[in-house]
């Protein structure tokens, strides 16, 4: 990085301090050091006194940063998009507007959920089982012949069927959601952490666990998994409802979870 003393003449496009994008972007300093820190956002310079000054164009890579971390991507992931060659703005732009489009509608539908369920419990209406856990289902997933070839047929066919045999049943159903429950709202609660730290890692354990319950997961798998926690829109959207970033949180905490059972 270059001494903003070595590109005077270039001052008046390196005008923005850390302080004045973080209350531009509404974001955190500490964020902003972080995504320098993972070279994800490295500003233009620096100042004589050490501190960081950042271009118009930095502010534009940090628009799209946050526009693909608010649709659930994972950091690595965006720096692997933005740093292609390929990258297209106005491409990406369109995207992003069809996918938060589609968000909007699939919140629009949980929301009418959220509705029927209170004046179930109201006593207004009847509500099947299936209309109560609408939204929830990871029995067709798009993303399962991706699964297939990197873990194998016998895990995932393995996987669904004690997905099958747990929710057979209402009681089975309600069981599972109530697991569900717990271990998200805990994890919910620690989203905002560095996923590294020993508290979310901490909960991204009993995750693990939890999913034993439907089968049995490498670290490798338990990893991709959480590749496809924000990759798929719909593992995004249940997860999100608990909690805004929830889904990427839970990928980066299950990427490093397995990283440090892998090479512990």
């Amino acid at each position: 990085m270059r001494l903003y003393s070595e590109i005077r003449k270039e001052a008046d496009d390196i005008a923005w301090k850390v302080k004045e994008v973080s209350q531009l972007a509404g974001i955190s300093i500490r964020t902003l050091h972080h995504y320098d820190e993972r070279g994800l956002l490295k500003p233009q310079a620096l100042s004589e006194a050490g501190y960081r000054l950042y271009a118009d164009t930095d502010l534009e890579r940090l628009q799209q940063i946050l526009f693909f971390r608010e649709l659930g991507f994972p950091l690595k992931e965006i720096g692997r998009i933005l740093d292609n060659p390929a990258f297209d703005r106005l491409e990406a732009l369109e995207m992003q507007r069809r996918m938060l489009t589609d968000k909007m509608e699939s919140t629009r539908r949980m929301i009418a959920n959220i509705d029927r369920t209170i004046r179930y419990t109201q006593g207004e209406i009847e509500m099947t089982q299936e209309e109560r856990f609408e939204g929830i289902d990871f029995t067709n997933n798009p993303y399962e012949q991706e699964a297939r070839e990197r873990w194998g047929d016998a895990a995932v066919d393995d996987s669904k069927e004690r997905l099958a045999n747990r929710t057979r049943t209402p009681q089975m159903s309600a069981e599972l959601q109530r697991e569900w429950e717990e271990r998200m709202i805990a994890l919910a609660e620690v989203r905002r952490e560095d996923p590294a730290s020993p508290r979310a890692q901490q909960q991204i354990g009993q995750w693990y666990t939890f999913l034993h319950h439907f089968g049995t997961y490498s670290y490798e798998a338990f990893a991709g998994l959480g590749q496809m926690y924000v990759q798929d829109e719909r593992f995004a959207q249940n997860i999100d409802r608990y909690g805004d970033g929830l889904a990427a949180f839970m990928s980066e905490a299950m990427a490093v979870y397995a990283r440090t059972k892998q090479n512990g």
